[in-house]
């Protein structure tokens, strides 16, 4: 059995994964014996005011750095030889950004900055192997900075048939447009155009069977849906939320403040900020792509990156 700890340092939350893998004699056996034994994360928001100002704020820097060195102490706790750190939207965008990254590794992770197609084909590996989807399927990755659309072929296996990250997220989003609390129609009706724009560039995509969710928005609201409290990921992954659902929970959540929405159990503190642009993307694309549902994923970017390092092992 093979330990690997992956970090994902994204523009909203900073999140570790501790995976056992099982070496089989095939890739596909030890794709399938991947267990999770830790999966932890924390809302760090690094990406807090980066559109404003163009850099990543110190205080968003230090809470991420000291989200990380507890993360080192826990993959030692753990017996995990090496961490490996992706890092996306915020640190690409950042004119610091390469100064957190030194910092990073100075804590001993080996971590690289990886650009919007990386992050979405790790994405997709997430997506093929964690859900398995038996036809044709488009995973929409919502993050803080950034969002992925890739379209996803079954045929002998998963391929990616086309990719692309767009340049908004639930942070950006909502420091572009909500300035009421609750948000104003209005400012939910612009933001729902602003995302209608970068959709029109891949209307292709309507042509796929399943739509996959993945990122801590549509995770809470599955588990909203489904009253799982504690967070429970085996309860989540693999929910199907009607399309109904979603416009539901968008409603009700756009209508409370700030701390009407902290007061749920199941919503983190500072989730409750930015996840109704969150699911103002999930609605807008569910209603431009014409799809009654959208299957919910755990498995992200971290799934990913495990499947990635075996697949490289097996491959040489």
């Amino acid at each position: 059995m093979e330990k690997i700890a992956v970090v994902d340092i994204g523009t909203y939350s900073t999140r570790l994964l501790i995976s056992a893998v099982h070496i089989k004699d095939t890739l596909e056996e030890t794709l399938d014996s991947i267990e999770d034994i830790l999966s932890v994360g924390r809302i760090t928001a690094l990406g807090r005011k980066l559109k404003e100002t163009g850099y990543l704020q110190e205080e968003a820097i230090n809470e991420v750095l000291s989200t990380l060195k507890e993360y080192v102490l826990i993959a030692k706790e753990y017996g995990v030889k090496e961490i490996y750190g992706y890092a996306t939207q915020a640190c690409r965008e950042a004119k610091n950004g390469d100064e957190l990254l030194e910092k990073i590794k100075q804590l001993g992770i080996d971590v690289q900055l990886i650009s919007g197609e990386e992050e979405a084909y790790l994405s997709f590996l997430a997506t093929a192997y964690g859900v398995k989807p038996q036809s044709d399927f488009v995973v929409i990755d919502q993050g803080g900075g950034s969002t992925e659309f890739v379209y996803g072929q079954k045929n002998n296996g998963y391929q990616i048939k086309d990719s692309i990250s767009f340049p908004f997220g639930i942070v950006s989003l909502t420091e572009r447009f909500i300035k009421s609390d609750p948000p104003k129609k209005e400012e939910l009706e612009n933001m729902r155009q602003f995302i209608l724009e970068y959709l029109q560039k891949i209307k292709n995509y309507s042509s796929a069977q399943q739509f996959i969710g993945l990122g801590g928005t549509i995770t809470t609201i599955a588990a909203l849906e489904k009253h799982v409290f504690p967070y429970n990921s085996a309860k989540v992954h693999k929910t199907v939320l009607s399309r109904e659902a979603v416009k539901k929970w968008l409603d009700k959540l756009s209508s409370m403040t700030i701390e009407e929405r902290k007061s749920i159990p199941i919503i983190e503190d500072k989730r409750a900020e930015a996840i109704v642009s969150g699911l103002v993307i999930f609605d807008t694309a569910l209603d431009f792509f014409k799809k009654d549902s959208i299957t919910v994923s755990d498995w992200g970017l971290r799934h990913g990156a495990v499947i990635k390092k075996i697949m490289e092992k097996f491959n040489g």
